[in-house]
């Protein structure tokens, strides 16, 4: 019978070897752990435990072969595992895409991706594969150093370093990581008690046993004096540094992420706002296709949104949403009390949608067949790469109902926390507080007000496709003051819910505005069915979403019947122009002429009446012209940069509306810009007057200039706060030079009339 002996030595040989790469093995995995608290399952853990395995065994199965053959084998075992990695990841994610796409991609973005996802962290190919990889590198590493070496404690420099990185990836984004730090201690202390290097195979004998006693007795002395050292070393290491270290438990660390800029939306999603007037021109465009699967029982298809606008400067509404990389399943969010809640599955393609905006049935929960960022604040959703025709994604969502019973009488927050939604922009017009005012002081609770506003908007204006795009305090003024005549009171959706939202903030309500679509059916979502709505947001109910469009089959009615006060005393049968100057006040009423008395004859009363009227008329023109200066200087030389060169584009609208060619309110900067040129170029042709003559004034007043003009003018709508005093200062003088010839290639008498003219003075901007 076999006595087994060189089986049971081997075995004995690979029980002492064993603790070493054992202890690797945990320290790495360990690592895996720490980092997979972020994660929302622990796929990432056990691919990294994979890693740790592989890449210790890999390195102490060829520890017999020579040593530039370990990186190689490792290497290629390393991108088996990884592959199987990015597959099993985006199998799980449910990615569309092959394989050698999936890994492209991850390999392009692994890293900025996984510091900009939002916690918890899918595993999804970008976010697996830095950390599958590192692990593998870091047993790899460690088992050379440990295993082949004999060097344990150098050895434990990878995964110390390993298990650091997660810590720090991790941050304050969890709990601290008590458990698994003191286990790694506890590990590495027991695989440095059994160290990895063997004795001589020869003999497991005292390796001083062949030795004299003195110098044995010797040996051994400086052995336990040594051993005794260390012991003490690490006591008193221990002594000192617990309490640092037990200090910094509590301690928050800093986030990486804030080093690191999310994903951001492009220029043109940045406002969608602004897209409704387009879209409302196009009524035929198919945007998207939509397939329900899973739907609300009644109540018709759910509304799509798209975007949500919270911030506003009196100009333009912003997105203003930080996005973070999400993967397949999305934060919960508690639903509001009392609110009903609907599950909502769709299946929707892109069509001729562009941006990176990705629309879906608020609420969100799940998204597959793309990679998305997630706004939770908001809960809106973009693609990074952007949206391309026949993109296809499923996205299942839930939809709430908030009691009415608790809207009708909830209040709404106040404080920092919503004072991004709350906050007025300076320079709001009079008209606008005054109607916001009397909206709230004849309604006292919140929803009241809300209704009042929405009410208000839907009886007296009209909801019209060609109305011009814009939303600033100008726009917004005309919209809701302008006369019927002239194109005001009416609007697309984009002003109504802009109305809403600012007349709300002014009556303190915090609001924001939604754009998306509302399609009547499953199939093509057309142009025509977006549009955009306002909400408010109520303690305890969450935001609440109003209509305040008009019905169709209601005609609106005149604003002034109910806005403007009745005054006390029959109206005049002519309304007077409104002037910027005092009225003066009325001569007393003469008594009638006493006939027996003597008087000045009927000469003297003709020409004192006619040298009065001089007067006055000379009087009145020299007052229009002092104050049109007043005016041209007040808006080229006052406040900051960015409004100096909005009044130089107002004194460049009053010039071609006193040349008799204005600009209206739906045309582009630039194109207003090129019909400055235009109505130069005509005048000077009208005049007679050659370029020689009028060298110097095209020099100042070329097109060029003018387009010069429009750019600043879209640098401060678009970029605000952006502008300098010298830019301030170049566009006063190009509208100062381009009025000066505009007013000189006229003729003389419209030259005269064009400094008296009370045109600027009255006209809505």
């Amino acid at each position: 019978m076999v006595t087994g002996t060189p089986a049971r030595e081997w075995a004995v040989r690979a029980l002492r070897a064993a603790p070493v790469p054992v202890a690797l093995v945990v320290l790495v995995a360990l690592a895996g752990v720490v980092l997979g608290r972020v994660y929302a399952d622990p796929l990432l853990t056990r691919l990294m435990v994979g890693a740790a395995v592989g890449s210790v065994a890999v390195s102490v199965a060829a520890r017999r072969l020579a040593s530039w053959l370990v990186a190689p084998l490792s290497v290629a075992a390393l991108a088996g595992w990884t592959l199987l990695s990015l597959r099993l990841a985006a199998s799980h994610a449910a990615l569309p895409g092959g394989l050698g796409e999936v890994a492209a991609d991850a390999a392009r973005n692994a890293i900025p991706r996984l510091l900009t996802a939002m916690i918890p962290v899918q595993p999804t190919p970008d976010t697996v594969l830095v950390p599958v990889v590192a692990a593998w590198l870091a047993g790899l590493t460690a088992a050379e150093v440990a295993v082949r070496a004999g060097r344990v404690l150098a050895g434990y420099l990878p995964p110390a370093l390993l298990y650091a990185g997660a810590l720090y990836v991790v941050g304050p984004n969890a709990e601290p990581a008590v458990g698994p730090t003191v286990l790694f201690a506890a590990v590495a202390a027991v695989g440095l008690a059994a160290p990895g290097r063997r004795p001589d195979p020869a003999t497991d004998a005292d390796p001083v046993a062949g030795l004299a006693p003195a110098v044995r007795a010797a040996v051994r002395l400086r052995l336990a004096a040594a051993s005794a050292a260390g012991l003490v070393l690490v006591v008193a290491l221990a002594a000192l540094l617990a309490p640092v270290v037990a200090g910094q438990v509590d301690a928050r660390p800093v986030d990486p992420r804030r080093y690191v800029e999310p994903p951001q939306v492009e220029s043109l999603d940045e406002n969608p706002l602004i897209r409704i007037s387009g879209w409302a021109l196009n009524p035929d465009q198919r945007l998207l296709d939509v397939r329900t699967v899973v739907g609300p029982a009644e109540g018709g298809p759910p509304r799509i949104r798209l975007a949500v606008l919270s911030d506003y400067d009196g100009v333009t509404w912003r997105v203003g949403a930080t996005y973070r990389n999400a993967g397949r399943i999305l934060p919960a969010v508690e639903p509001a009390p009392g609110a009903t809640t609907e599950a909502v599955r769709q299946e929707i393609t892109v069509g001729d949608l562009t941006g990176r905006l990705l629309p879906a049935v608020p609420t969100p929960r799940e998204v597959g067949g793309a990679r998305v960022a997630y706004d939770p604040a908001s809960g809106t959703l973009i693609r990074p790469e952007g949206l391309v025709p026949g993109l296809r994604y499923e996205v299942s969502s839930v939809r709430e109902r908030p009691d009415v019973n608790l809207v009708s009488t909830a209040n709404v927050p106040a404080g920092d926390a919503v004072a991004r939604v709350l906050r007025v922009p300076d320079g709001a017009p009079e008209q606008l507080r005054r109607l916001a005012a009397q909206l709230a002081e004849a309604n006292g609770a919140p929803y009241a007000r809300a209704d009042a506003i929405a009410t208000f908007l839907a009886e007296h204006y009209r909801l019209t496709a060609d109305a011009p795009s814009g939303h600033a305090y100008p726009n917004l003024t005309f919209f809701l003051f302008g006369p019927r005549n002239g194109g005001g009171q009416r609007g697309t959706s984009e002003q109504f819910a802009a109305a809403f939202a600012v007349l709300g903030r002014l009556a303190g309500l915090p609001t924001r505005v939604v754009v998306g679509f509302a399609p009547n059916a499953d199939g093509p979502v057309r142009a025509a069915d977006a549009y955009a709505w306002p909400e408010v947001l109520f303690d305890g109910v969450g935001w609440v979403s109003f209509d305040p469009l008009p019905r169709p089959d209601s005609a609106p009615r005149p604003v002034e019947e109910d806005f403007r006060p009745q005054p006390e005393e029959p109206p005049p049968s002519e309304v007077p122009a409104p002037t910027e100057q005092p009225s003066a006040s009325p001569p007393a009423a003469a008594s009638a002429p006493d006939r027996a008395r003597g008087g000045p004859g009927t000469p003297v009363l003709v020409g004192g009446g006619v040298g009065g009227l001089v007067l006055v008329v000379g009087a009145v023109l020299a007052a229009l012209a002092a104050t049109r200066r007043r005016l041209s200087r007040s808006r080229l030389d006052r406040g900051a940069p960015g409004e100096r060169v909005a009044g130089a584009w107002r004194e460049l609208t009053d010039a071609l509306r006193l040349a008799g060619r204005p600009a209206g309110s739906d045309l582009a900067a630039a194109e207003v810009a090129e019909r400055a040129r235009r109505a130069l170029a005509e005048a000077r042709a009208a005049t007679g007057a050659s370029p020689a003559d009028d060298r110097a004034s095209d020099d100042r007043a070329s097109g060029g200039d003018v387009g010069e003009l429009a750019g600043l003018v879209n640098q401060v709508a678009f970029a605000p706060g952006s502008t300098t005093g010298q830019q301030a200062d170049r566009a006063a003088t190009l509208v100062t030079a381009y009025g000066e010839a505009l007013r000189d290639a006229r003729p003389r008498w419209r030259r005269l009339w064009w400094r008296v003219h009370p045109g600027p003075l009255r006209w809505r901007r």
